[in-house]
């Protein structure tokens, strides 16, 4: 189907494919459907679109990141406002239909066909640099970018995709703007993994505002002591904190979901210690260890939910990278720094769990929805100290 400028709008809506009739019209004619196996439920009401967009604060000199654009109904509401956007889709069918509908932004969006959870940075940055090639816009990157993100772009020659979108990697020398906002209405499989996955990967991202499950977002912002609050909790505040949220029905999808769902922000923050001193990556990620211990018996006290989960875990890696993704089982019963990281054995640190708890000043007679962040922070602190050698 030849790409046209008929979906610039002019009707007055922030994107004139938020009605159920022009959503399904659209679909009809690239003869494609929803897929259920997706999380394909399309947004069709512009009212939410516009309060999604005041929610991140999207302005004319954001980038922003997308996950699941669909057929680029909320992408439509974001090339209104920002510098530009790059969006992230799996679906094989979809990248035609965005070429069609996204056609008069062409020069400030730029898609990478992969799943959401297989995406790098070299990937953002190369689709950076698309974007960068067309509108000249090769500026310096954010400051969260300059200070933390250092990426290894190789160079190649430019060459076109079967969805017409050119896929161009910059020379070395090149560094563009990375997307400081992730703007979303994600798939409800994967949302949870995506948004902890990307703060933690991404440093670069600011802000995360996405449309979720109801429930997802209840434990994204559960308080201490309630029932949602838990693991992913604590891992997710290790990084970031809530700062908004709305509930949208299903009402407003095409096709209509069997639940309920919010729009929630979340902001990039940098947990303290109990001095004020910022966390390091290192007891970032032994936090989140520790968080996932705890509650892996949640009716058990932490004494016995850890014991009982690192007794039957082996040898573990713990990245320093501040990603609870950078622990993972290994052969042999090690201790120690390697590379950069932490080797632990399960069983050793059963043997230290009474120090690890003396250490943080934790009573082991708890159970870890009573801990707080700050508190398991101190535990991570103290399984570094106790547990390595």
């Amino acid at each position: 189907m030849a790409a046209t400028d008929s979906y610039a709008g002019g009707d007055g809506r922030l994107s004139p494919l938020s009605t159920p009739s022009a959503t399904r019209a659209v679909l009809e004619a690239h003869g494609i459907g929803t897929k259920y196996t997706l999380g394909q439920n399309f947004l069709v009401n512009d009212d939410v679109l516009k309060k999604i967009i005041a929610l991140a604060e999207v302005d004319e000199a954001d980038r922003v990141l997308e996950v699941g654009p669909g057929i680029g109904t909320l992408t439509i509401a974001l090339l209104k406002h920002a510098a530009s956007v790059v969006a992230i889709e799996r679906d094989p069918d979809l990248p035609a239909v965005l070429a069609d509908t996204l056609h008069p932004w062409r020069e400030k969006f730029a898609l990478i066909e992969k799943d959401a959870l297989d995406v790098t940075g070299d990937d953002i940055v190369a689709a950076m640099a698309e974007i960068g090639a067309d509108t000249g816009c090769l500026d310096r990157a954010s400051s969260a970018a300059n200070e933390t993100a250092q990426w290894a772009v190789s160079q190649s020659e430019d060459c076109l995709s079967e969805s017409r979108y050119r896929v161009a990697v910059p020379q070395e020398e090149l560094q563009p703007s990375l997307p400081s906002k992730l703007v979303a209405n994600l798939p409800y499989a994967v949302a949870a993994t995506v948004v902890l996955d990307y703060f933690e990967s991404f440093l670069f991202l600011d802000s995360v505002t996405i449309m979720v499950q109801k429930e997802v977002a209840d434990r994204m912002a559960a308080a201490v002591g309630t029932k949602n609050y838990g693991a992913y909790t604590v891992k997710l505040g290790l990084h970031a904190e809530p700062a908004g949220r709305f509930p949208v029905g299903p009402g407003n999808f095409f096709p209509p979901p069997r639940v309920d769902s919010a729009v929630i922000r979340l902001n990039r923050r940098v947990p303290l210690m109990a001095d004020g001193a910022p966390a390091t990556p290192e007891v970032i990620a032994a936090a989140a260890l520790i968080a996932d211990a705890a509650f892996a018996n949640r009716r058990k006290t932490i004494a016995n939910s850890c014991k009982t989960y690192f007794s039957g875990r082996g040898s573990l890696l713990l990245g320093a990278s501040g990603s609870s993704a950078g622990l993972r089982a290994v052969d042999g019963a090690l201790s120690g720094g390697v590379g950069g990281a932490f080797v632990l054995d399960g069983a050793d640190i059963v043997d230290h769990l009474p120090a690890i708890f003396d250490a943080a000043a934790i009573d082991p007679r708890r159970r870890g929805e009573t801990l707080t962040q700050q508190e398991f922070l101190a535990l991570g602190a103290a399984l570094l100290k106790e547990a390595t050698v």
